[in-house]
């Protein structure tokens, strides 16, 4: 399994920013191979969190290269101040069962 953590501080999001964002995240959840998503903010620094999950590292690489995922990383300097991407492949993962939401890898 891997995690593609998108972190950034955010500046004036507009129109174009949600209608790409909707696309990106309706676009992820078409990829066979997604496995999931969640958002984390920090209030102390601002900074926002997305965590995609993919059960495979091509299930990832389709949503870099979809069309809508590209038009978004060429504007990215109209909405966000400083990002960066984390690539993480996932070894384990473990927890009591009450939190179902996330995948897991035994």
């Amino acid at each position: 399994m891997y995690s593609s953590t998108f972190i950034f501080a955010k500046k004036q999001f507009d129109d174009d920013f949600y209608r790409l964002d909707l696309a990106i995240a309706a676009a992820a959840k078409e990829i066979p191979g997604y496995l999931g998503e969640e958002v984390w903010e920090n209030p102390s620094n601002g900074l926002v969190s997305n965590v995609y999950y993919w059960q495979t590292l091509e299930a990832l690489q389709a949503l870099i290269k979809h069309p809508r995922h590209q038009e978004a990383k060429a504007a990215q300097e109209n909405w966000l101040d400083v990002y960066q991407v984390i690539i993480s492949e996932i070894i384990k993962s473990y927890g009591n069962s009450r939190l179902t939401q996330l995948p897991t890898v035994r």
